[in-house]
């Protein structure tokens, strides 16, 4: 979609695609763009560049070392980065836990925190799900048992993403067990050095480790980690999520894969004649373009409207469920134009240094990786299901 931008805006972009074009490393650029494996120097190099520009925390106060951009200015930024091949800012410290601390936390966690989150000093991971709390996360069954200026921290999460990386963990934890389910939860933060902690793999249908297990036996947590009141840790739980919906919407990586997409479906041959013409797959995507023209509007009237300090409602539930129906399209679109050559799989091929041959034509090399990866779009972050429930709840009053 193009969007009549200003000339403010015009300038403010030429900004940032010459800050893209100075300070983006061509070997990260080049992974991301042939979706290669990045490793976790790879995400931190980056994320420090950004900081290093004051760029890192597009959606923080400006007080707190947030950008201060316009919704627009944050659009095209996401925009000109997905367009250049910029690795996604790991979402788990400066978009989901910082939020949370800057709203409920103490000036000491703020201080000590936030500065921390910015330079990526601390890996964040998320521990919400539990084996039996996932759709039904207010289930959940970790417990924290409150024994002086510690709580003692017993239980289980899971789909921790990158958790092996991980130095801190933001949990929802029970610490009151005889409460109603989204009452008696507290929000606590935990160094994932801690003794008793463990962290286990959980491989992907596509091979990669991104998922982990992770288990607290007795593992000790002072108190003042303790983010908000003990027993409305729901309250948090919500806040974050709501940014953490918002965000899986995807709206500039959606677009980039897209105009791929298109190139693809112009090059590649049915019949004898370019993909991009054969009726069915061009119905397809132009439904998507239509659809993702729509999200495009749907993000920019959220995030405006969440300008002034707020938080995206239930309307984030909207971008969550559009955003991420329409990167599973796209995915398949991929497999469809890459056709026999989607089928083979070589894990290796996803190695950055990677150098031989590819199996078909070198688009095609990781189409299967990515499509089993973005099955699990549309259940993380709250499952569409629930969203669905969100929106009939708050928005249609059913």
């Amino acid at each position: 979609m193009d969007i009549n931008y200003t000339p403010e805006e015009r300038a403010f972009r030429d900004e940032v695609r010459a800050f893209l074009r100075d300070k983006l490393p061509a070997e990260i650029s080049r992974k991301v763009k042939e979706h290669k494996r990045l490793g976790k120097e790879d995400m931190v190099r980056w994320m420090r560049i950004l900081n290093d520009q004051g760029w890192m925390a597009l959606h923080w106060p400006k007080q707190y070392g947030g950008t201060g951009w316009s919704p627009i200015q944050k659009h095209i930024f996401e925009e000109e980065c997905a367009e250049a091949g910029t690795p996604s800012v790991l979402p788990f410290g400066v978009s989901m836990v910082a939020p949370v601390i800057i709203k409920f936390g103490t000036q000491e966690q703020k201080d000590y925190y936030l500065p921390r989150i910015l330079n990526t000093d601390d890996w964040w991971c998320q521990g919400y799900s539990e084996p039996g709390a996932g759709s039904d996360l207010a289930g959940l069954k970790t417990r924290a048992v409150r024994e002086g200026d510690h709580y003692i921290v017993n239980g289980q999460k899971t789909w921790t993403t990158l958790g092996q990386h991980a130095d801190m963990i933001f949990c929802l934890v029970r610490t009151d067990p005889e409460a109603k389910k989204q009452e008696g939860i507290s929000f606590l933060l935990i160094d994932m050095n801690t003794p008793g902690i463990t962290v286990r793999p959980l491989i992907t249908l596509d091979g990669e480790h991104e998922v982990n297990e992770v288990f607290f036996d007795d593992v000790k947590v002072p108190v003042e980690n303790l983010v908000g009141e003990e027993n409305k840790g729901w309250t948090c739980a919500k806040y974050l999520l709501t940014f953490e919906r918002t965000g899986i919407a995807g709206v500039g990586a959606s677009k980039a894969a897209l105009a791929h997409l298109k190139q693809v479906a112009r090059e590649q041959q049915v019949d004898g004649k370019p993909l991009i013409e054969e009726p069915h797959f061009l119905a397809r995507l132009a439904d998507v373009e239509m659809e993702l023209m729509s999200l495009e509007m749907t993000n920019l009237r959220t995030v405006a409207a969440a300008e002034a300090g707020g938080v995206p409602g239930a309307e984030s539930s909207f971008l969550k469920i559009m955003g991420t129906e329409l990167r599973q399209e796209i995915t398949d679109l991929f497999r469809r134009a890459a056709g026999p050559h989607a089928l083979p799989f070589l894990p290796e091929e996803l190695a950055g240094d990677f150098e031989g041959p590819y199996v078909g034509p070198e688009f095609s090399a990781s189409v299967a990786s990515r499509y089993f990866n973005f099955r699990k779009l549309s259940i993380f972050g709250g499952s569409n299901e629930i969203q669905k429930n969100i929106i009939a709840k708050a928005i249609l009053g059913l």
